[in-house]
């Protein structure tokens, strides 16, 4: 299983602050996003949004995901 989690705008884009993904290999972070939807995957390819796995920031490029990790999606935070 993979831990997806959503923080701020995106859980309410993904309809919950976190998503299990059930998978026995590990994925390529674009086929992970192509198993979400068109309209969370669409917002996850923003680039200002980070992404952690297992508590570290890590590029998408040539990202893998393997089964028992977690990747969190993190906005970018706004305010004043």
């Amino acid at each position: 299983m993979i831990r997806l989690v959503f923080l701020g705008r995106l859980a309410d884009l993904a309809g919950a602050p976190e998503r299990i993904l059930s998978v026995q290999d590990p994925m390529k972070y674009d086929a992970l996003i192509a198993e979400l939807g068109h309209d969370l995957a669409a917002a996850l390819g923003d680039v200002k949004i980070k992404l952690a796995l297992n508590g570290a920031l890590v590029s998408r490029d040539g990202l893998t995901v393997a089964p028992g990790d977690e990747l969190a999606f993190l906005p970018p935070v706004s305010g004043g």
